[in-house]
């Protein structure tokens, strides 16, 4: 199968060698070592400033978003929320849990925020701004800098989910001002899924150690504290901590962050290019760099993913809920060739000779 998809993506082979690896014993200074090499990785490709610290939460990224909900807002607080699609919403449904009180920015499938539409909001009686960077189950790639810069002009916190677009897209995470940014193995780093980063600016860090969190698992006070001497407050995924040192080494060997972001910018310019002529509509007026989302002009979405797996050995993404026959999404990441592009393409090429497509 060649995988389209964006999470779990394909790995290298050096990154599946360690998996195959039995795994050690964690609390160790050898562990230890690992981990601070890890964080010391993480916050040169975020671009973090100084004393800005990482953790590496065993969860999916929607739990090290609810981990910042809860560690880095109360009831106090007022948070505006960027509302494009389904992850976008997951920050207001965790806001909802939380009982944050938030106002959401609703913008239309595929549509970007405009900065006139930002600036609604301008000096009311915000705290902080929460934003899935790519939103990536419509492929928009919001713009950060006017975000941050919104987000400074009204001393807002400001939390960035970068799932999809960290080592994608470009991100300053201290040009920004941003607080926090989110990621996850799976997407860019190209390891399994499991693992989820949080990166905190120097502000959050004070931040989360001046609040109290009624939380064991997802107290990040305690991860921070444990993540000094390169550990965890319990037992971590282990072996895709292993691989994601081995990922961050091999992304440093290739080039370093900027290198791997063209790398991603080139295989989807390339995909764009080779489906000119198909019978698809690209919806995203901004797009990321991790995923094409396409709508296909007479044909139902979710019929050809299925028809892409079933009898071309090709797995692309599905969206879900009323999107589902709409639109399908085919990822950029992972260790994906253009020649990967080609056989895709030709695929739909013989869809649409078919009459199916």
């Amino acid at each position: 199968m060649i995988n389209f998809t964006v999470g779990p993506v394909t790995a290298s082979e050096e990154v599946l060698s360690i998996g195959t690896e039995q795994l050690p014993y964690f609390r160790t200074a050898e562990f230890s070592e690992i981990m601070l090499e890890n964080e010391k990785y993480i916050l040169k490709y975020s671009k973090a400033g100084r004393n800005a610290r990482a953790v590496f939460m065993t969860c999916s990224s929607t739990g090290s978003m609810e981990a910042v909900i809860m560690n880095c807002f109360t009831k106090r607080d007022k948070l505006l929320v960027i509302n494009g699609g389904n992850f976008g919403q997951r920050f207001a449904d965790l806001c909802e849990i939380h009982e944050i009180p938030y106002v959401s920015i609703a913008l239309e499938y595929g549509k970007k925020l405009r900065k006139e539409k930002l600036y609604e909001y301008d000096g009311q009686d915000f705290t902080g701004l929460l934003v899935n960077v790519d939103e990536t189950s419509t492929g928009v790639l919001y713009d950060v800098e006017m975000l941050g810069e919104f987000c400074e002009k009204n001393h807002l916190f400001f939390v960035c989910d970068c799932v999809s677009s960290f080592l994608a897209d470009s991100f300053d995470m201290e040009k920004l001002k941003a607080d926090i940014m989110i990621t996850g193995s799976q997407k860019v780093l190209a390891c399994p899924p499991g693992i989820s980063i949080i990166v905190f600016s120097e502000k959050a860090v004070e931040r989360v150690n001046c609040l109290k969190t009624r939380s064991m698992y997802f107290n990040l006070k305690s991860m921070l504290k444990d993540q000094e001497r390169g550990q965890t407050p319990f037992t971590p995924a282990v072996g895709i901590l292993l691989q994601i040192n081995v990922r961050l080494k091999e992304i440093e060997r290739l080039g370093g962050v900027d290198k791997e972001v063209e790398r991603v910018a080139l295989q989807a310019k390339d995909f764009r290019e080779k489906i000119k002529g198909l019978p698809f509509m690209l919806i995203s007026e901004s797009p990321a760099n991790a995923v094409t989302p396409l709508h296909p002009l007479s044909a139902n979405a979710y019929e050809i993913v299925l028809r892409l797996k079933e009898e071309y050995g090709i797995w692309v993404c599905p969206n879900g809920g009323e999107l589902r026959d709409y639109l399908f999404r085919v990822g950029h990441i992972g260790a994906l060739s253009h020649e990967d592009n080609s056989t895709l393409v030709k695929a739909f090429q013989d869809l649409k000779l078919r009459g199916l497509l």
